[in-house]
């Protein structure tokens, strides 16, 4: 992983400690995620969130489920540290273990877990072909009939947001430097070349539509700092009902691994 990658995640963390903010400032996007994730986990089962950041997921889900068996993996050992200290903390229904890893060569055996996650993850190493390593090891380490979700931010809908925000005079959102978007069509073409049934959940479209776009078209939105305002928090309510139009550019893939 390049080293401007790792560096930046290691100040985040040093920077935000057990804030959501280590690994994003958006309260309410990250909260979609959370709860997303969160409908396909249930009691007993073992959980394996990569790429898990300070924590601030595993350890709400561990928190609301009686789970047989949680872990955490990060590249950055500065987020290891702040998830081990928010760890020791928090009070549990069910065993957590952080450790260092890298998503390309997961440090478990195959089919070890009944679900796996990532979350903000794929997008952090620096091509397809890297991608492609990470699908591969998560989807290795799920057993037969487990899910592998991948919460993911993907280009296809940043586009479709951007010719929007173009038509009310608004300039493009772009990636960060320390980002590389999925594109939904090289995923499809690849979970279908490897023969796995999928499917999209997109979970955040309407959030996006009020925080990205009809946001930054009241005038009073300028005196909004950050994430957490009157406008972002109306349309997080909404999306929690109802969601549509393949604009929000954080969406799930959910695969189901065949029994055999």
């Amino acid at each position: 992983m390049m080293d401007f990658i790792y560096n930046f995640w290691e100040n985040q963390a040093e920077k935000y400690g057990a804030s959501h903010e280590a690994s994003w400032g958006d309260v309410y996007a990250i909260d979609l995620e959370i709860n997303n994730i969160a409908s396909h986990i249930s009691e007993g089962k073992s959980v394996l969130d990569v790429g898990c950041a300070n924590g601030f997921a595993l350890i709400k889900h561990a928190q609301n489920f009686k789970l047989a068996e949680s872990n955490g993996i990060d590249f950055s050992p500065k987020m290891v540290e702040m998830a081990n200290m928010a760890l020791a903390k928090a009070e549990n229904n069910s065993p957590i273990h952080f450790s260092v890893g890298d998503i390309r060569c997961l440090d478990f055996p195959d089919a070890k877990f009944d679900i796996v996650y990532t979350t903000r993850v794929l997008i952090n190493l620096p091509n397809w072909q890297e991608q492609i390593k990470g699908i591969d090891e998560c989807i290795r380490v799920t057993k037969p009939g487990g899910k592998i979700i991948f919460s993911e931010a993907f280009w296809e809908p940043l586009v479709k947001l951007n010719a929007l925000r173009i038509i009310f005079g608004l300039p493009s959102l772009v990636e960060h430097d320390f980002n590389r978007y999925l594109k939904k069509s090289n995923l499809n073409a690849y979970l279908n070349s490897i023969k796995t049934e999928f499917e999209v959940n997109d979970f955040s479209s309407l959030y996006y539509l009020g925080s990205r776009l009809i946001r930054d078209l009241i005038p009073e939105s300028k005196t909004f700092v950050g994430y957490d305002n009157p406008v972002n928090k109306i349309f997080h309510n909404i999306e929690k009902d109802f969601s549509g139009g393949d604009v929000g550019i954080q969406q799930a893939y959910i695969i189901k691994k065949p029994l055999s």
